[in-house]
């Protein structure tokens, strides 16, 4: 059988966004919202686009630049899962999706995080934003920095929770990058796969308003988002095999068309791609000159996640490149080599490779040094 090339799935993945395509089993399928977007997590590499940088009102998709941020704050140790905040006026006051919080009410993060993610609750999102920074204005600020730190070009954030404001904008794309970056933190799918909680010691109960998770293999989350100026829209991510897909879809007629459009996405992804991770090479010894040791060990941290065509990641070549003319002194840690990954010539990612020990250059206190040691030992 002939394999289809890279080329081909991508106008493949492409014709899928605008009329019946390709999916996981080969059924018809169509992506009837007018922007979206399908994203590999790993990379960032958009496998699937339409209208991708359109600006447009995200409702409740807002949360996950809230929910960031909320991370990071924890993160930074500014904030804890048991703390109990206080619920201001104003978060009392927002109208749309809440929990119906109370002035004064108290709640823990933990429970404030959990309405946020499955209920959806403006007033819960409020609440965490003050306790960020202070006020929600002030965290709305920070939003925007953020989204600008994260490549948001097309994103105008004026309020924490999504509800209709003028100039509150944001794109497929963008939803994508930071969708991305709130998944580095494992810990958003112990909400975002909750089918059912509850808050107020069982007396208020949530139900998940994101119908994957019980219907489509793999999925890990991510926020669903609806208004009157925004339609339906999601940002809906899901884990095969070592690779987690990012769909979003913007502005759909109807919450089953959001649902249909992000599965349709997912299984386009899943369908023609895969995430190779290649093995560490045996490094060795690199000659060194000018050093008191002759050569200095080689190592390789972290390396790339390649995304390829589906069965292609046995073809991908390794290439392993030298600092020319590596003299000492060298540093633990210093970069003295590359290895890069190719496929069909396209460069998919690239590892440093440093010294594992540091090599001192010979000088006259440096060889006295040693020729003393060695007699000490020797005695």
């Amino acid at each position: 059988m002939k394999r289809i090339g890279r080329k081909t799935i991508a106008l493949l993945l492409a014709a899928a966004l605008a009329l019946p395509g390709l999916s996981a089993q080969g059924a018809e399928a169509s992506v009837t919202a007018p922007a979206a977007v399908l994203m590999e997590a790993s990379t960032g590499r958009v496998l699937a686009e339409k209208e991708p940088h359109q600006q447009r009102p995200c409702a409740s998709i807002t949360k996950v630049m809230t929910l960031l941020l909320t991370f990071e704050a924890m993160e930074a140790g500014k904030l804890s899962l048991t703390d109990t905040l206080t619920a201001s006026a104003h978060a009392a006051s927002m109208g749309g999706s809440d929990i119906w919080l109370e002035e004064g009410e108290q709640m823990t993060v933990d429970d404030l995080i959990k309405a946020t993610v499955i209920m959806s609750a403006n007033d819960a999102a409020v609440v965490l934003a003050e306790a960020v920074s202070g006020s929600e204005e002030a965290f709305v600020a920070r939003m925007n920095e953020r989204a600008k730190e994260l490549g948001m070009a097309d994103t105008v954030f004026q309020n924490c929770n999504g509800l209709d404001e003028e100039g509150h904008v944001t794109s497929a794309y963008d939803v994508a990058l930071m969708s991305r970056a709130l998944l580095r933190f494992e810990k958003i799918r112990d909400y975002t796969l909750a089918w059912m909680d509850s808050v107020r010691n069982g007396e208020t109960q949530l139900v998940n308003t994101n119908k994957l998770i019980r219907s489509y293999q793999g999925i890990t989350g991510l926020k669903t988002g609806t208004t009157s100026q925004a339609g339906s829209c999601i940002a809906a991510t899901a884990e095969r095999d070592g690779m987690e897909l990012i769909a979003v879809v913007l502005g759909a007629d109807s919450t089953d068309h959001r649902f249909q459009d992000a599965a349709a996405l997912l299984d386009c992804g899943f369908a023609g791609w895969e995430v190779a991770r290649p093995q560490p090479p045996q490094l060795g010894e690199v000659p060194v000159a000018g050093g008191m040791e002759t050569t200095v060990p080689a190592q390789v941290g972290d390396l790339p996640s390649l995304l390829v065509e589906k069965g292609q990641g046995e073809q991908v070549e390794e290439e392993v490149t030298w600092q020319p003319d590596l003299t000492a002194p060298i540093t633990r840690g210093q970069t003295i080599g590359r290895i890069t990954y190719r496929l069909d010539g396209e460069t998919l990612g690239e590892a440093a490779i440093t010294a594992g020990a540091a090599v001192e250059a010979v000088t006259f206190f440096a060889a006295f040094r040693s020729l003393w040691q060695a007699v000490l030992t020797w005695c």
